[in-house]
């Protein structure tokens, strides 16, 4: 069997260099890592870092936890953490919180077995005490992805969803809509009731009355903004303006509008939220709110590293959301 000792031969270069180009640690000059490589090809050689993780306590990776794997918003978030981690010189090991605090927990707990170096958490349902307990108790250091931990601003990394819902509806506001219906995301989660706060939050800036006929209690899904809209539509509450919480629902919501016989937008204005690859190319062209996923995924993967190096930390900002305004709102009957 081939050994590190016989790849270093090949080499010439010490077995502990040849480990450190495996562990991707230390300093070493890139045409050493070359005949490290070159010699592993020619001899056949295959490290084993299962082996390499139990004796060395660390497995020279980076675990990430996402609430799922549908759509293209955690696509996007897994193919920038791929390529920043890769670049680091880590392993990426990415595993599914199946959308429940006890989920996400568990993967969290077997990433930590895992010996992962750092681990990242993209929570939908934690709440701020399990976080905070989490970050004193697990044996590797953590970054939590779309929580605010007060307590501890530097392990994490958020995105001010109110205040982007209400911009998103004080815009529909300033376009002379009044009568402004919503779609929710899934109401158990902190994301969706902070959205559905900032949709109220700009109701009550422009003094106009809360009506929970013109709120319909979605699940983030296509078909959950279908059945929505089309709750919405049956409902005795008009409304010329759409606000839905994602753009999945956006794009549900546009179907059961079009059966309904409204056009968009003269009939009904629509808004989304997370500005999806398709959103700019739908008809019409939604309008809705950016979210920057992969500047905060390589703010939580920079922190990691530096939690990794020992590194000192300082408090992250909150990102902030951008309007994308297209072709999906125009101006309401109430528009000066």
């Amino acid at each position: 069997m081939i050994t590190m000792l016989d790849v270093s031969i090949r080499a010439g270069v010490s077995k502990a260099t040849v480990s450190r180009v495996l562990n991707g640690t230390g300093q070493v000059k890139k045409s050493t890592r070359d005949a490290v490589f070159k010699a592993m090809d020619e001899l056949g050689y295959r490290p084993n870092f299962l082996a390499q993780s139990l004796a060395n306590k660390s497995s020279n990776s980076i675990g990430l936890v996402v609430s799922n794997f549908d759509g293209p918003y955690f696509g996007r978030l897994l193919r920038q953490a791929a390529k920043l981690i890769e670049a680091s010189g880590k392993h990426l090991i990415v595993t599914d919180g199946h959308d429940t605090p006890e989920d996400e927990l568990q993967a969290v707990q077997l990433l930590a077995d895992r010996r992962c170096d750092a681990i990242i958490l993209y929570t939908r349902f934690m709440d701020e005490t399990a976080l905070m307990a989490l970050l004193d108790s697990l044996p590797v250091p953590m970054m939590v992805i779309n929580r605010d931990l007060p307590q501890a601003r530097e392990r994490c990394v958020f995105f001010e969803q109110q205040q982007a819902a209400f911009k998103a509806v004080d815009y529909l506001i300033g376009q002379g809509h009044r009568e402004i219906a919503c779609i929710t995301g899934p109401i158990a989660t902190p994301t969706a009731q902070s959205r559905l706060a900032g949709y109220r939050q700009a109701l009550q800036q422009h003094q106009i009355a809360f009506d929970d006929a013109r709120v319909a209690y979605g699940d983030s899904s296509v078909a959950g903004g279908y059945r929505g809209c089309r709750d919405l539509l049956a409902g005795a509450a008009a409304f010329s303006a759409l606000f839905a919480s994602n753009d999945d629902m956006a794009i549900g919501a546009m179907k059961a509008l079009s059966q309904a016989g409204k056009r968009l937008p003269h009939d009904v204005s629509l808004f989304g939220f997370d500005d999806e690859p398709s959103a700019a190319y739908l008809q019409p062209a939604l309008s809705t709110v950016y979210l920057p996923i992969d500047a905060m995924i390589e703010a939580a993967i920079g922190q990691a590293l530096r939690l990794i190096n020992g590194d000192p930390l300082l408090a992250l900002q909150p990102f902030t959301g951008e309007l994308k305004l297209r072709e999906s709102v125009i101006a309401g009957p109430y528009a000066k």
